[in-house]
């Protein structure tokens, strides 16, 4: 390329000349003989060409990185380690005894117990002496992190050649947290969105979900219409044996403000969203199915309870908030859908991801572009599967219908909520103020707005 480079120079020189002495020429028979006097020049031009050679820069061959055999470890809360049980683990195996052999290199996995992982991570990278070279974390201990200055960011060890900048995306950069992005993750296809008891449907004939999200009437509105219709005595006893909506309340009311476009806690700007009107009208909603228009089970007898949210197990609520892990080996014949869209909301953001997980650099990690590189090429195999996630999406759904919603319309869209991530930030106290003290939205939040931005400031935002 630089030989190109340098002739052409010359020939450009040798043309201007050429261009001077024929200026009198009309406009055609000038543009011929240019090109004909420049042929001439490039074929028989001796000191161009041999300009050219002498300044030819010998070819570099950069040296293999050789890492001396250090240990290259890689964190989770499982066993990261491929089985090779199936073509794809085969092929990691494999690919994993490639990187080691390039770079001189061991990879482990160091599997920590969910309990003791957060602990152990966050020690870590108080001390500088991280835990692991690369480490997965919910986004909530990497914002803290990050905010912290304990974490690297992707610009800092990803170069214009990583394939995380590049079209074919075998590693995919996960959503900002604190307006930078730290995160990052192979691509997949699973999210959270919302399931219905295809059984009671047919049973009480009310409309499929998927069918009115594809006609585009999939709203707030429409939800809450269907709830209402599902919550029935069918048996005439005096007592409802359906119900519209099992759940906790707490974590639709994160899915019901994403879908506004509502973020509870902005963790970008480091103010408190409570007060945010799209935030409001999201516990509004929520106020009105457990305490107004009361079509939503409560198994427990208290409307804030976590473990409500195993309800839907019983088997007589038409709706819930659902991803596939949660399912277990349950044998309801259950669809999927996005969560409804608000007022304010668009399709970009169809649900809460506020237990989205991905990997991180930290800060202390020796060489980490090296590290990411080797990380990058360690999963760096032709794809086996149709689509990502395509074995495990089988394994949990009856139809095509819902992987293509999974694929087509959930997975990627959630709004990243760090509400949790701020020490003593005051969602859950809002939320029992609204549905177990019978306090309005309104003065609920404007009663917690300072405790909520006294959180955040505390962290505080670099």
């Amino acid at each position: 390329m630089k030989k190109m480079k340098v002739l052409s120079i010359s020939v450009m020189c040798l043309l201007l000349v050429l261009l001077a002495a024929c200026s009198s020429s009309s406009k055609d028979d000038g543009t011929k003989e240019e090109t004909k006097q420049t042929d001439t020049a490039i074929t028989t031009t001796e000191p161009a060409k041999e300009e050219a050679v002498t300044d030819e820069p010998e070819a570099v061959v950069e040296d293999p990185i050789d890492l001396g055999g250090r240990t290259i470890t890689l964190s989770a809360w499982w066993d990261l380690t491929p089985a090779g049980d199936t073509a794809s683990s085969k092929a990691l195996l494999d690919q994993k005894a490639a990187v080691e052999k390039k770079y001189n290199v061991k990879i482990n996995y160091l599997n920590v117990p969910y309990g003791d992982y957060q602990k152990q991570y966050t020690a870590g990278i108080i001390a500088g002496t991280p835990m692991a070279d690369v480490s997965i974390v919910e986004a909530k201990d990497a914002l803290n992190s990050a905010l912290s200055g304990q974490l690297y960011k992707l610009s800092e060890f990803t170069t214009s050649d990583s394939d995380i900048n590049n079209a074919h995306k075998l590693m995919q950069k996960m959503k900002p947290i604190a307006g930078e992005e730290y995160m990052f993750n192979t691509p997949g296809n699973v999210g959270w969105g919302l399931m219905y008891n295809r059984a009671i449907f047919k049973e009480l004939g009310l409309p499929d979900l998927q069918q009115l999200y594809n006609n585009g009437e999939w709203n707030w509105d429409k939800f809450l219409e269907v709830a209402k219709l599902a919550t029935k005595d069918t048996n005439n006893d005096g007592k409802i044996d359906r119900w519209g909506y099992a759940g906790w309340s707490s974590e639709l009311g994160r899915h019901l403000a994403s879908t506004n476009g509502a973020k509870i806690a902005d963790d970008a700007t480091g103010k408190e969203g409570l007060t945010d009107p799209k935030t409001i009208a999201a516990l509004e909603l929520i106020n009105k199915m457990w305490n107004v228009d009361k079509v939503v089970k409560v198994k427990s007898g208290k409307k804030t309870e976590w473990s409500e949210r195993d309800t839907f197990k019983d088997g007589d609520s038409a709706m819930w908030a659902g991803a596939e892990w949660m399912m277990g080996d349950t044998t309801l014949d259950f669809g999927i859908v996005p969560f409804p869209i608000g007022p304010s909301g668009t399709k970009e953001a169809t649900f809460s991801d506020n237990a989205s997980n991905g990997y991180v650099i930290p800060k202390g990690v020796k060489d980490p572009g090296i590290v990411y590189q080797i990380f990058e090429e360690l999963y760096n195999i032709p794809p086996i599967e149709e689509y990502p996630s395509q074995d495990y999406l089988e394994s949990k759904y009856k139809t095509q219908e819902d992987i293509d919603m999974v694929v087509q319309h959930i997975a990627g869209t959630g709004m990243v909520q760090l509400d949790e991530a701020y020490a003593n930030y005051p969602y859950y106290t809002v939320m029992e103020e609204i549905l177990n003290n019978n306090v309005s939205v309104t003065a609920a939040v404007e009663k917690h707005k300072q405790e909520a931005q006294a959180a955040m400031d505390a962290l505080g935002k670099q």
